[in-house]
């Protein structure tokens, strides 16, 4: 272990001693390349930052002034501080008072509308109607070229029964009559 530690940049033996100095003697080797890596990212942020801040004041060189606010401006821009304490309980006390609405379901899972759901029906079969024995006469008369109905309007064979398919929907999970 002396071996590994002796081959470490310098910058990797530092988060090593941070984490020993905090107590945290268990961890994969990958953590240290971890903590350079956001350190590294954090660094060129700020000092991106800070020289941003330089050339807007018309300076040639970046100064402490430059970092610091680049530092407080991550640090405003990151974190932010709770409200106190007593403007929570104020907002709570307020937001309390007003009462929750009743209930309208009973006991159970509340359901949205059926006509919402995917468990309607979506489908429509075609029933063909049984054909009565005068249908029948009519379609063999019209093969025929016979009239079976000779004494029958024109508007009375247009009442006889057609056949006509009748279309029925029925729920995907509707129990069956007994």
């Amino acid at each position: 272990m002396a071996e590994e530690d002796e081959n470490l940049p310098r910058d990797a033996k530092i988060v090593k001693t941070l984490l020993k100095s905090m107590g945290v003697d268990d961890y994969e080797p990958r953590v240290i390349h971890q903590f350079l890596e956001l350190w590294y990212r954090y660094v060129v942020d700020v000092l991106t930052d800070s020289q941003v801040y330089s050339e807007h004041a018309g300076k040639a060189t970046i100064d402490s002034d430059d970092v610091k606010l680049a530092i407080q401006s991550k640090v405003n821009f990151s974190f932010s501080q709770p409200p106190p304490r007593e403007v929570l309980l104020e907002l709570a006390r307020s937001r309390n008072k007003i009462p929750l609405p009743k209930s309208l379901v009973g006991p159970g899972i509340p359901l949205p509308p059926e006509q919402d759901t995917l468990i309607r029906p979506n489908y429509q079969l075609a029933i063909p109607k049984k054909r009565s024995s005068e249908a029948v006469e009519e379609t063999e008369e019209d093969e025929d070229g016979v009239d079976r109905h000779p004494n029958l309007s024109q508007q009375q064979k247009t009442e006889l029964p057609q056949n006509t398919p009748q279309r029925v929907s029925f729920p995907l999970g509707a129990k069956r009559p007994r």
